[in-house]
């Protein structure tokens, strides 16, 4: 989130983020956009129990936001917020996709299965949201060496290093290509 904003703010990304949703009440996502005067929602089964499609749908059309950079949001995206911003929403997933995506493949989880299946690369993945999880067209890619005394953790702090700047040049990009 901090390298979107930041991006956001130096020029790299010709856009600004305009809401942030998090299904996790401490998500830190939610701190950094408030840091930033960024309207920041906690939205859950908790806080919308009975309209939470409905309720992050109008949130982002109340914010005009034109697409959607999951980073770090881990739940399903509703089907009509899928609808409506149909191939503008986009995730970054800490491996080289296909191999490692699917449901339960987050965070530390990624990077114990790339040592345990013995890879040596691993990296991050941006790829178009659809119903499924990290199914979608994959449209950015960037190498990380595994090395031999990777532990989860090291390898999971040096993919984390470059998704930071695997964000802000895909984002810089995509504003400078597409248009509004």
């Amino acid at each position: 989130m901090q390298a979107i904003i930041d991006g956001c703010k130096s020029g790299a990304i010709n856009a600004r983020v305009s809401v942030v949703i998090s299904n996790n009440s401490d998500s830190f996502a939610l701190t950094r956009a408030k840091n930033e005067n960024i309207p920041a929602f906690h939205i859950s089964k908790k806080t919308a129990p009975d309209s939470l499609d409905e309720k992050i749908l109008e949130i982002l059309q109340l914010h005009k936001t034109d697409i959607i950079f999951l980073a770090g949001y881990l739940k399903k995206i509703p089907l009509v917020v899928l609808q409506i911003f149909e191939n503008r929403i986009f995730n970054i997933h800490p491996s080289l996709l296909p191999k490692f995506g699917g449901k339960g493949m987050f965070g530390i989880n990624v990077h114990k299965a790339v040592l345990d299946a013995g890879e040596t690369e691993t990296g991050i993945t941006i790829h178009r949201v659809t119903a499924d999880y990290d199914q979608g067209e994959i449209l950015a890619q960037k190498i990380v060496p595994v090395l031999p005394q990777d532990t989860p953790e090291i390898l999971a702090a040096r993919v984390l290093e470059k998704e930071h700047i695997l964000i802000v040049e895909f984002l810089g990009e995509l504003m400078r290509k597409w248009k509004f």
